[in-house]
């Protein structure tokens, strides 16, 4: 192919220099020195013209076959992520939880669902004060947890006190602060109430999660009587103080009788969490799970269709005769994956009996290529395990998505010799010193003309001298043809 385009360029240039030296009786040097300097290097700069071409080509086709790539795992990806590919839960009381599939496992059955508590976290208030600008007192704020029932508390041995020193001159903002700030698990403010300000308390739900207050005031501080004031114990502390109490969630599941510390239940059936948003005691609500098959079959349908998409791009640009990347590693590393795909075990955890690859969800490969789905496969499959498929559409290592996605990271590792993207950067240096070697064979062949006019006026000023020369003569034979008239 250069072949023929330095020919052209070449005869362009001839006739270009048969241009400036016919036709007249005066010779346009600076043409002619320009068209020979041309007509010099247009072999050379034809052949790294047609080779920076090349390279963008084979750079367009390898960015485009990367993009695809990665645009299939994303779609994946967020398909999966959508979470219509795994059984979704439903409840007949759709207020009482919030549901969401955790991964863990794919759940499955129905079940019966009775809250008949929320949990709660102890909330404390202080008596109202007369200022809360004015000090509160210096000395040691302790505080306990543990569980609260009635006037009773019993200490928590394996949640350590807290203790806060109060600095002379804190107000009750500054205590706020100082409990918010001491990561044990509560938060304060202070509240604006009709009676005054007071110092409001919150700790964690859960039963275990109650607290008492402890004060010991600093016999030095003028101000020291009033940190008493905050602490409260359920046995001589007002009760109005307390304001709500800390507790457990309790609910049956199936009739059986369950608590959690807090309102969200991680594993409330496998592969299920559930946060409680409210109770239906005596009014049992059902848990069940929606029939993912359609959604599965919809899915396998699309990824059939995006993977022929591609291996027809792969094709293309890998033809032995007209593919730009015929022989680029990256383009036939993922065109030799892409023909082991359906049959890649892909669910190497899979428990013995469970579909574990593609092929098993119907997949296949034609002779040609191109993909196929076998509906009436993916159906057996489907009836046969449903947990088992739906678990081949999650997050992770292994399945459907982590094996395009898989595919698609491999392709664009730059520091694999086989990877699309090292495919690229290889080329886009090619590129880069194809263009620099233009340039340089560009100063070459201007060197080149500027000699040639420096010869070519030397030259000019001869031919001149010449010419001159030969019209004197003329003139003087003229003049002698004249006289023996």
């Amino acid at each position: 192919m250069a072949t023929s385009g330095t020919s052209a360029t070449q005869s362009s240039a001839a006739s270009s220099i048969l241009t400036a030296l016919g036709g007249s009786n005066q010779v346009d040097w600076n043409s002619l020195a320009s068209n020979l300097s041309v007509a010099q290097f247009a072999g050379q700069t034809d052949r790294l013209a047609a080779r920076s071409d090349s390279l963008d080509k084979r750079i367009t086709d390898a960015g485009n076959i990367k993009s695809a790539l990665l645009s299939l795992a994303s779609s994946l990806g967020d398909r999966v992520r959508a979470g219509d590919l795994s059984p979704q839960p439903a409840l007949s009381n759709a207020g009482l939880a919030a549901l969401k599939l955790n991964g863990a496992a794919t759940p499955k059955g129905t079940y019966s669902l009775e809250v008949t508590q929320l949990a709660k976290a102890q909330t404390l208030a202080s008596p109202a004060l007369a200022s809360a600008e004015a000090p509160v007192g210096a000395g040691t704020l302790t505080i306990r947890y543990g569980s609260v029932a009635g006037s009773a508390f019993a200490a928590d041995g394996s949640h350590a006190p807290v203790n806060l020193t109060i600095p002379q001159g804190a107000t009750l903002a500054d205590v706020a602060t100082a409990i918010s700030n001491a990561n044990a698990g509560l938060s304060a403010y202070v509240a604006n109430t009709s009676d005054g300000p007071r110092l409001v308390i919150k700790g964690q739900q859960g039963a275990a999660n109650g607290f008492i207050i402890e004060a010991t005031s600093d016999p030095l501080d003028p101000a020291s009587p009033g940190l008493s004031q905050l602490a409260w114990q359920p046995a001589t502390g007002p009760a109005a103080q307390l304001l709500t109490g800390a507790q457990n969630a309790a609910y049956k599941l199936d009739g059986l009788p369950m608590t959690s510390p807090s309102n969200t239940v991680t594993g409330l059936v496998a592969g299920l969490d559930a946060t409680f948003a409210a109770t239906n005691a005596g009014a049992p609500a059902t848990l069940s799970f929606t029939d993912n098959t359609g959604a599965i079959s919809s899915a396998m349908q699309d990824l059939t269709g995006a993977l022929n998409e591609l291996a027809g791009m792969i094709k293309t640009a890998t033809d032995p005769l007209t593919g730009d990347l015929a022989s680029d590693p990256g383009a036939r590393a993922l065109k030799r994956a892409l023909s082991q795909l359906s049959g890649a075990v892909i669910m190497p955890n899979a428990p013995a009996g469970a579909p574990r690859t593609l092929a098993d969800l119907g997949l296949a490969i034609q002779r040609d290529g191109t993909f196929a789905l076998d509906g009436a496969k993916l159906t057996k499959t489907l009836a046969a395990d449903p947990t088992g498929v739906a678990a081949m559409f999650t997050n992770g290592l292994h399945g459907v998505y982590g094996t395009i996605d898989g595919l698609s990271r491999t392709m664009a590792a730059t520091g694999s010799a086989t990877s699309l993207a090292a495919s690229i950067a290889r080329y886009a240096r090619q590129k880069t010193q194809a263009s620099e070697d233009l340039a340089k064979l560009a100063d070459k062949q201007e060197a080149f003309r500027q000699q040639l006019v420096t010869r070519f006026a030397t030259t000019q000023t001869a031919v001149s001298a010449s010419t001159s020369t030969l019209t004197f003569l003329k003139n003087q034979i003229d003049a002698w043809n004249g006289k023996n008239a």
